[in-house]
């Protein structure tokens, strides 16, 4: 779940941060509904750019996107690869193999703890629904069994082989994956300023009409409200991914234990750390998604640990007591970029 609202050159916040002025009149947006969430786009061009066709080029790739990816609909590429029950190699594109090698390097370097095979825990916990279902152990056990990234192998680059019982989804990556395809839709129509978000997760390019840069407002990682934590200022010069996974919005209280979606594919179980919320800031929105997941997944201790190893840019935030405790990688403490 992501804690970013986007700053589209003013800063709107609802804990009360106001009276800036409106973007540029030469700054384009648009917006919409795909992926469950919404998304926004805002962009400016030194060339003209034909607005409805790249609005209609956009939603033709979300639709494209659900087609392949969707875990919702019986007839995409995914879940046709799912219920396949044949462990014979199949067809499932280039772009679900290109998901499953990033992944499948964020799960190892995790330990396994983050795995695109989680979904039948998710839902046996009861994550899928309303209440919480405590499993029996023994059921937990069987469940367990069909999980694990290492039951995937990648026949080549459009083909994939699984045993019948194991289920992919894409969803921790789909998003950034998602940013990252719309973004070189903008870019092949001549436009290299621009901020894409969906559902939160982001990534801009350049910088706005009066050459300031991008800003992205972080909010506190706390259940029920919108307040300001942080001000993230985008690079000019690069592109810049910001992608964050937090504990705090899907959970179930129950007898004084919290319960986070946040699955540990290790044993099967909501993890039960501190850590309440992890930003990866990357140039790849589809590794950033995947490695906020991963980090969040493994805590804090090992997850600074791992960010520091791959030279992540992460910013670590846990909830001890009422306190929100802020903590930075190397990568991030050495980048220069501005938090404030």
């Amino acid at each position: 779940m992501n804690i970013f609202t986007l700053l589209l050159g003013c800063l709107l916040i609802a804990a009360g941060l106001s009276g800036c002025s409106e973007p540029g009149p030469d700054i384009a947006k648009f917006e919409g509904f795909a992926q469950g969430t919404t998304y926004h786009i805002s962009y400016w061009s030194g060339t003209p750019v034909d607005g409805k066709a790249l609005e209609t080029a956009v939603n033709s790739a979300f639709a494209e996107i659900d087609k392949q990816l969707s875990n919702y609909r019986p007839d995409s590429v995914i879940e046709g690869f799912n219920a396949n029950p044949s462990a014979d190699s199949q067809s499932v594109g280039d772009e679900i193999v290109a998901l499953i090698k990033v992944a499948g390097k964020v799960s190892h370097a995790s330990q396994g703890c983050y795995d695109l095979t989680i979904k039948p825990l998710f839902d046996l916990w009861g994550f899928q629904g309303d209440a919480l279902t405590m499993p029996d152990e023994a059921v937990l056990q069987r469940v367990l069994g069909e999980v694990g990234l290492d039951k995937i192998a990648i026949v080549d680059d459009t083909h994939l082989q699984k045993p019948p019982g194991v289920r992919v989804d894409v969803s921790s990556v789909a998003q950034g994956y998602s940013v990252e395809k719309i973004s070189r839709i903008l870019e092949r129509q001549g436009v290299h300023d621009y901020l894409v978000e969906i559902g939160g997760e982001l990534k801009t390019h350049g910088h706005k009409p009066d050459g300031s840069a991008w800003r992205i407002a972080v909010e506190k990682p706390l259940p029920g409200e919108q307040r300001l934590l942080k001000i993230l200022t985008a690079p000019k010069d690069r592109p810049f991914a910001v992608m964050t996974s937090g504990t705090y919005r899907h959970y179930f209280d129950v007898n004084g234990q919290r319960y986070s979606h946040i699955l540990d594919a290790r044993t099967g179980k909501p993890v039960t750390h501190d850590l309440v919320a992890v930003t990866v800031l990357h140039d790849d929105p589809t590794v950033a998604d995947a490695w906020s997941t991963a980090l969040l997944c493994v805590g804090q201790q090992q997850g600074m640990r791992l960010a520091d190893a791959e030279h992540l840019k992460a910013l670590f935030i846990q909830q001890q007591g009422d306190a929100l405790v802020e903590t930075k990688s190397q990568a991030l403490e050495a980048s220069g970029l501005s938090i404030e």
